[in-house]
């Protein structure tokens, strides 16, 4: 009979290290059953909005914290939000932004589009992924004079949005009169 087991484990620790590695091996980013799928109406065109203001921006400032909590904002040029609105950017591994999101995953990522008068801002958790199928699938031509070595000298955020806050003054969406608060839409459960 052939057995993974090596024999100088015992049963019981064998295990419990199977489970922690099973564990270890799910990415809680990526968890589907955390996003929504119930959205009204009003939060479908709400979330078309922000989707027409990603793609007329093109450009996006992604936010982080540095040590003493104080925000910094960095224009970069983000890739299109899948259907959850989780959206990839690439960098250096050695950049502030990436040693700031390893030391406080809460980030912002917002986009103006002026054309359009409106903004959205999505507001999440920022991940830094190093993984090379993703890195060379995420590639673009032309990105060899800015990363001279594809596997060291870039690594992908992952942005995860919890939510987001929209005006878009063509669509109808200009906030409230009074307060100015934006329309917002919660990602997730």
């Amino acid at each position: 009979m052939f057995t993974f087991i090596p024999n100088f484990i015992p049963m019981k620790k064998y295990l419990s290290l199977v489970v922690i590695f099973l564990l270890s091996c799910q990415n809680p980013v990526s968890n589907q059953s955390n996003y929504r799928n119930d959205f009204n109406p009003e939060e479908v065109k709400i979330m078309q909005a922000a989707r027409n203001i990603i793609e007329g921006a093109y450009y996006g400032s992604l936010i982080s914290l540095d040590k003493n909590m104080q925000p910094k904002a960095r224009i970069m040029e983000p890739f299109k939000p899948d259907e959850h609105f989780v959206i990839y950017l690439a960098t250096t591994p050695k950049s502030r932004k990436v040693l700031e999101i390893k030391n406080n995953p809460k980030t912002t990522l917002h986009y103006f589009d002026k054309e359009r008068v409106g903004y959205v801002s999505l507001m999440g958790k920022a991940f830094i992924e190093n993984d090379t199928v993703v890195k060379h699938k995420l590639w673009k031509a032309g990105w060899e004079r800015f990363y001279k070595n594809q596997d060291d000298d870039y690594v992908i955020i992952k942005f995860v949005p919890n939510y987001l806050e929209l005006i878009s003054i063509p669509e109808g969406f200009t906030g409230n009169e009074e307060t100015w608060k934006p329309s917002k839409v919660s990602l997730v459960k």
